[in-house]
């Protein structure tokens, strides 16, 4: 799909460009810009200016295309195609020093919305590590040049899983009891702090499952396609009294024992 790998190649560009961008701010300090749905959900300054850079990139590049961020909320465009973008997901993470922390963008097609969207192309950078995950439609999952490949099943001690906790303390309760049904099949739990990495992470088989209430759609645009395209299950699942949606991601067996044991 020629579209397809050449939204990957400007993905990957303009990823690593606003990863250099973030990991230079970071070193200069993180000033805290404001918070979001909760006191504990930030946003930095660095947020916006990395997302602005993007927004930049691709406007020049793709004039026509609507964009949906984190930070600056979405447009439609003229075009098929909508960039869905995190500047820094794990803004915490990032905020504390934590070298867990990625730029993530995707193109789709159709809608803006995961329930109706078509996955095109991907980019996860990790400006920490240097790590680049990317895949484009049809075109399989990559860490720089080598192709990921999901665990089929997992190992005979149980599956490495990995999980997230909304912001909201009246969701804390249900997020540990859902946690608590997974762990019987579980061999330990990572609580790394940013989706786009746990869905890659997923995808390169550092992680057997992951699965969260709460995503927003530009947490696991580009991520999503890095699983199914390693071979991997991405399922949406019904939201909660509290509107959350439930993302698993995982290999195709684990994927029905995780949706089984965490859907409420």
């Amino acid at each position: 799909m020629p579209l397809a790998t050449d939204l990957e190649a400007l993905a990957c560009d303009i990823a690593r460009e606003a990863g250099e961008l973030a990991r230079s701010r970071r070193r200069e300090g993180v000033a805290i810009a404001a918070t979001k749905s909760h006191l504990a959900d930030i946003v930095t300054e660095a947020d916006r200016e990395v997302e602005q850079l993007i927004r930049r990139r691709l406007g020049a590049e793709r004039p026509g295309d609507g964009f949906l961020g984190e930070e600056s909320g979405g447009e439609r465009g003229s075009t098929d195609i909508t960039w869905v973008v995190d500047p820094i997901d794990g803004t915490v993470n990032y905020a504390y020093g934590i070298p867990s922390y990625a730029v993530s963008i995707a193109a789709v097609a159709g809608d803006p919305d995961p329930a109706e969207w078509e996955r095109l192309a991907a980019a996860v950078f990790n400006p920490a590590s240097g790590e680049l995950f990317h895949a484009a439609r049809d075109g399989g999952a990559w860490l720089d040049g080598e192709r990921l490949t999901v665990n089929a099943e997992a190992a005979p001690a149980g599956a490495l899983v990995a999980t997230g906790f909304g912001y909201r303390p009246e969701t804390h309760a249900g997020d540990l009891a859902r946690l608590a049904r997974v762990i019987p099949i579980a061999r330990d739990v990572r609580r790394i702090g940013a989706a786009s990495l746990d869905l890659a992470f997923v995808a390169a088989g550092r992680l057997d499952a992951y699965f969260e209430r709460g995503l927003q759609p530009w947490d696991h645009a580009a991520g999503g396609l890095l699983v199914t395209e390693a071979g991997g299950m991405l399922g949406v699942l019904p939201a909660d009294d509290h509107g959350r949606a439930l993302i698993i991601a995982a290999g195709p067996v684990l994927f029905e024992k995780i949706r089984t044991l965490a859907a409420d």
